[in-house]
């Protein structure tokens, strides 16, 4: 009897022995499965906070374009509502509006990035959809404003092209007007040599006496040298015994000579010239 129990008694204490190390295995399981979930829910909101923090970056960079899209819009409107736009404003307008088309590519080019971040993270944030989808209505609301701006610039153009041509023209009328005024023409030399090229004469006289030196009416106008009367105030005459023909106030010009080279130096031109447009010198 006292062997029979001593083997029970020795079964069931190695029975027990087997069946307790069973719970400690499950808790073991059941704590590693607890890991791995709260390791899966850390790895998952990193991965939240890294998309957020990079989305808000895309979110900052795309707000501050479309702000100085609105500070460049609202002063290229100012300036092109100048009725005195000057050619380099214009300028100014054209390199604006570069750098605006910069900045709406530069916007597109994100929101393209921020999707595709968002859907290679596989992750569903309600926050952000709608920020993407509010900030994408405010690119396309601000797309909407430059659109108009540029067809009231190339309206603008037109007529600042209409302008700017009647100016030319007008310019241009001017200029020719200028030269034609301010043309003036000189030339020198002896008597004999102005003589045999038509340029003087000799009239006026009695009987062959008294006649004096003057500028022929139809004079070989290829003989003189033009210039401008507001430029050229100063003839270099080569020779002696330097006397002009043609008419010109004494007041309006000093003759300085030193020897066989002398000046003419106009201190009037609008007096100089107001008699006689051309300037005949005779040397020896």
């Amino acid at each position: 009897m006292f062997k029979f129990l001593t083997v029970v008694t020795i079964s069931l204490l190695m029975f027990s022995c087997k069946q307790e190390p069973e719970p400690a295995n499950n808790d073991i399981n059941g704590n590693k499965d607890l890991e791995n979930q709260i390791a899966q829910l850390e790895l998952e909101n990193t991965q939240k906070d890294s998309v957020i923090n990079e989305s808000l970056a895309f979110f900052n960079e795309i707000k501050s374009n479309l702000e100085s899209i609105g500070v460049r819009k609202d002063e290229i409107r100012t300036l092109s509502e100048n009725p005195e736009l000057q050619p380099e404003d214009k300028n100014w307008i054209l390199e604006e509006i570069r750098h605006i088309n910069f900045l709406r590519e530069d916007n597109a080019n994100m929101v393209k990035r921020l999707n595709a971040q968002l859907e290679k993270n596989g992750l569903k944030i309600k926050e952000l959809e709608i920020m993407v989808e509010s900030l994408v209505k405010e690119i396309q609301w601000k797309d909407e404003q430059i659109e108009r701006l540029n067809n009231e610039l190339a309206l603008l153009d037109q007529q600042y092209s209409k302008l700017f041509d009647a100016y030319q023209d007008q310019a241009m009328k001017i200029d020719v007007l200028t030269h034609k005024i301010n043309k003036v023409c000189y030339a020198y030399g002896s008597e004999k040599e102005l003589m045999e090229n038509n340029i003087i004469e000799k009239k006026n006289g009695f009987i062959g006496i008294g006649k004096k030196l003057n500028l022929r009416s139809d004079f070989k106008s290829d003989y003189f040298t033009e210039v401008d009367a507001a430029k050229s105030t100063q003839f270099t005459i080569r020779g002696e015994n330097v006397r002009l023909i043609t008419a010109h106030p004494s007041a309006s010009f000093k003759l300085i000579e030193n020897g066989g080279t002398s000046k003419i130096e106009i201190s009037d031109a609008s007096e100089f010239w107001k008699i006689s447009k051309y300037l005949v010198v005779i040397v020896d």
